[in-house]
């Protein structure tokens, strides 16, 4: 089923829930902003000022360490949304958001939703609900980097883009990501992520083609996934 911008709209967790006529409300708001691949969406430092739905193609969110490192944070494909926490405070943004193949937004401007945030009492109440869900994701993100092993880290991060981003193959669920991304998800090398998905190619936990990794065993996976 293809995805609209009003669907878009519908499914993101800030919105999901609400009235058919807030969401219309809200639908009416979006405007469409198309990038090519490559492009810079916005910046880190930028201004906040709008909430971003992925209508067609993929978005990287990522940041730069000291030094110039580039760090993924996450990729956002169609029915995604991001920048809530700019479209809320409107203070810059915290990551870069650049389009990794021609892409189409479905696009909310801050000063357009605020008045409408002010006549919508349930949409507080998820705007809440949503900022929690952000702040406990955060902290797990600080847990694992400091608790868990290098291939548990890497075993929980493949499982959770299996999850949310997967699509149904025939041996698991496939998931679009090269070894660099996934090295750059978590700031590890490339040279150590092929080293453990060689590992767990040979032991038929995982597929590995070019640019993507396709979760066969979830549960080896999961109990790799449980070590510290």
């Amino acid at each position: 089923m293809a995805i609209t911008a009003k669907t878009v709209i519908e499914r993101d967790s800030l919105f999901r829930g609400l009235p058919k006529a807030a969401l219309e409300r809200i639908a009416a708001l979006r405007v469409r902003r198309v990038y090519q691949e490559g492009a810079v969406i916005f910046m880190r430092g930028d201004p906040g000022d709008s909430l971003c739905g992925v209508v067609t193609g993929r978005v990287r969110i990522s940041a730069s360490r000291p030094g110039g490192k580039e760090v993924f944070l996450n990729i956002m494909e169609p029915g995604d949304s991001f920048g809530e926490i700019a479209l809320l405070d409107g203070m810059p943004r915290t990551a870069t958001a650049t389009a990794m193949a021609p892409t189409e937004l479905a696009v909310i401007r801050r000063d357009q939703f605020l008045p409408l945030l002010r006549t919508e009492p349930q949409l507080a109440a998820h705007l809440i609900q949503m900022l929690c869900k952000r702040v406990r994701w955060t902290a797990q993100l600080m847990e694992d980097s400091a608790l868990l092993s290098v291939p548990a880290r890497i075993a929980k991060r493949l499982l959770s883009l299996a999850a949310l981003q997967g699509r149904a193959a025939a041996d698991g669920a496939k998931v679009t990501l090269s070894q660099e991304e996934l090295a750059q998800f978590l700031s590890l090398s490339r040279q150590v992520i092929n080293q453990y998905l060689q590992e767990w190619k040979q032991q038929g936990w995982i597929q590995s083609g070019r640019g993507s990794v396709t979760v066969c065993n979830v549960a080896a996976l999961e109990n790799l996934a449980s070590e510290a």
